[in-house]
């Protein structure tokens, strides 16, 4: 699945792509999508493909298409504190995004079957959180990986506010899908070859909306053991912070707020001069549409009426003096500064309480 939306050179610009497109249509999805980057969850010899609008998939680890993602985080209607399950969590690039959203008051489960792709996914987790700036700018709830059927978890699991299955759901789960929501909760799968957004408004009243024909693997039914007998999932219990965690949440949130109005008082005194970027050059690129026929896929470009007009005025930008392009330093901004980490190893305090408040990350 994919190929909605032109390739980007990077993640920015394919989230650019993705929000042109209308796949993106929120700020919190939006930072969300550019404060990580896809390629950190492939494998180092597929990067090249990673800001494509494809699917990816090597052995068992498997990510679904930009524009997938992006419908889908924009039909669970995130906010920060909810409660989120991933069934079939895979790379955890999703869960790591949504984690984002939730903050440190959220719950962010995950259900995946095979072992290997969940000790795949800490690694990526465990790599975002020691050397992504990204992570100081939020506060971020930290998924958790178990692994099982997710078709076998335990009848007393905790119901949560927003449900996502990543795996084609036959007819007769819809129902155990159903009863993992809470009452007011979100659950979005591919159902019957579409993408089904399904809000529980009642103890036994739904609201069905098809959101995007799509195309996902099935769900693996569960094997039973000799027995006969099902091997239950059992979810991580939704436990209360500790006081000491509460204490680091509360005092990294006091210094950016600090960081902000410190910001802001510059701003106001005209001592801080907005950064000097190049104009990026924007083009008109010609629409493209995939035609499903008979489960064939014929790929097509409609041309764009303006396109004719627009295509001396282009020439004309590539002909201009080869000078611009050889400003580097107009070219990008200087690496963002993390405000709150130099806050914090500027602050009075032992080193091992520095590291602390930083969560002992490397960078």
């Amino acid at each position: 699945m994919g190929g909605a939306v032109s390739a980007g050179e990077d993640n920015d610009e394919l989230i650019d792509n993705l929000k042109e497109a209308q796949y993106i249509r929120t700020e919190l999805v939006e930072q969300a999508f550019r404060a990580i980057d896809r390629a950190d969850y492939y494998l180092e010899e597929f990067k090249d493909n990673a800001y494509k609008d494809l699917a990816w998939k090597h052995g068992n680890i498997h990510l679904s298409a930009p524009c997938i993602y992006s419908e889908v985080m924009e039909a669970l209607d995130l906010q920060p504190g909810l409660s989120f399950l991933n069934l079939g969590s895979g790379t955890g690039y999703l869960s790591s995004m949504v984690g984002l959203i939730l903050g440190p008051f959220g719950v962010n489960h995950g259900v995946e079957l095979h072992s290997d792709v969940i000790e795949y996914a800490k690694q990526k987790l465990d790599f975002f959180i020691k050397t992504s700036d990204s992570f100081d700018k939020f506060e971020f709830c930290e998924p958790s990986f178990v692994i099982g059927n997710c078709l076998e978890i335990s009848p007393d699991c905790t119901q949560y506010d927003r449900v996502y299955c990543g795996a084609g759901v036959q007819k007769e789960h819809e129902d155990y899908m159903k009863n993992l929501l809470k009452v007011g909760g979100i659950l979005v799968m591919p159902l019957e070859e579409k993408l089904t957004k399904i809000t529980r408004t009642g103890p036994s009243a739904w609201e069905t909306k098809k959101i995007l024909a799509v195309s996902f693997a099935p769900l693996i039914q569960p094997n039973h053991t000799d027995s006969g007998k099902s091997r239950l999932v059992h979810l991580p219990p939704v436990a209360v912070r500790s006081l000491q965690d509460l204490a680091r949440i509360a005092i990294r949130g006091t210094i950016k707020k600090i960081i902000h109005q410190e910001a802001m008082s510059k701003a106001g005194n005209g001592l801080k001069n907005p950064p000097r970027f190049k104009r990026r050059r924007v083009r008109r690129r010609r629409m493209e549409t995939i035609v499903f026929l008979d489960k064939e896929v014929f790929a097509s470009r409609i041309s764009n009426p303006s396109d004719d007009n627009n295509n001396n005025s282009e020439d004309m930008e590539d002909e201009r003096p080869e000078e611009e392009e050889t400003k580097p330093s107009e070219l990008k901004p200087d690496p963002p500064v993390n405000f709150l980490r130099e806050k914090v190893l500027s602050l009075p305090l032992p080193d091992p309480l520095k590291y602390y408040l930083l969560y002992y990350r490397e960078k």
